[in-house]
């Protein structure tokens, strides 16, 4: 039977400022609010959670699952710096404690895209020894590429070489169906061609003009992608990530708003599927 759970990230909170930076349980509470069962924190936000037995009080007095821990660096170099490895292996240890949590690996993004194969093949590098590190430790990962104009994996044929350069045997793919759509694909035919790999799927909606839209308002159809995960029996997370512009003056409605989405369009297709 397919299983699709629905959480949130924390990039919402992220828009206005620090402000929210190391207030993840205020994060929470309104995630709950919002009927998430899951929270997708970057690890900027943990602060003081990053105690893993405050982490745990945390999300059971609010009632969430960490669904997803997503750590972002810069993997410029071919290997990992001293300093990116020992981040990263400090997250896999704070892991330990959550083994249903996914590890999501993210690039910041640059100012360009001058160098781009050789920064390609370094990132691949990187984000496959860090995958392989916490597999060991029983850690599932995933990575999620984006689509500002520095990113260097933004349109289809980056891409292809990114799909294609991730060690399967330790990693999966993350579609956002709305940076796909601002690289200019079309994201239900990109998870089509490479479903075998998704593991995570991040939900952010995009106007015409690739400007982020309130969900629900843009160009992306999220029932037609929700449909094709069901009949392709995914299991896992569904986490919606709204980047639109009242985010940065109200993150917490602007959650809320998803919520109501979800549950008067995704919800019911999903419920649908298991009746």
């Amino acid at each position: 039977m397919t299983e699709i759970k629905i959480g949130c990230e924390t990039y919402t909170w992220q828009m206005p400022g620090e402000q929210y930076k190391g207030r993840l349980e205020h994060i929470l509470e309104v995630c709950r609010k919002a009927g998430f069962g899951g929270i997708e924190p970057e690890t900027s936000f943990l602060r003081h959670l990053e105690d893993p037995m405050l982490m745990k009080e945390a999300l059971e007095a609010a009632g969430m699952e960490l669904a997803v821990l997503c750590v972002v660096e810069d993997w410029l170099n071919p290997n990992e710096t001293e300093e990116e490895r020992k981040r990263a292996d400090q997250w896999i240890s704070f892991l330990n404690y959550f083994p249903e949590t996914m590890l999501l690996l993210v690039q910041m993004p640059g100012k360009d895209r001058e160098e781009l194969r050789e920064r390609q093949k370094n990132l691949i590098n990187c984000v496959n020894a860090f995958a392989a590190r916490a597999v060991d430790a029983g850690i599932e990962c995933s990575y999620h590429p984006n689509s500002p104009e520095g990113s260097v994996f933004r349109i289809r044929s980056d891409y292809e070489i990114l799909l294609n350069g991730l060690d399967q045997q330790v990693i999966g793919y993350c579609p956002d169906v709305g940076h796909m759509a601002r690289g200019d694909m079309d994201p239900e035919s990109i998870m089509r061609e490479y479903r075998e790999l998704i593991n995570l799927v991040h939900y952010k909606d995009m106007f015409e003009d690739g400007r982020w839209a309130p969900t629900g308002e843009g160009v992306i159809n999220f029932e037609s992608i929700t449909r094709y995960l069901i009949e392709t029996n995914y299991s896992g997370w569904i986490i919606m990530e709204d980047e639109c512009d009242q985010a940065i003056s109200d993150p917490d409605g602007v959650t809320l708003a998803d919520g109501k989405y979800i549950d008067e369009v995704i919800r019911p297709l999903i419920s649908s599927q298991k009746a």
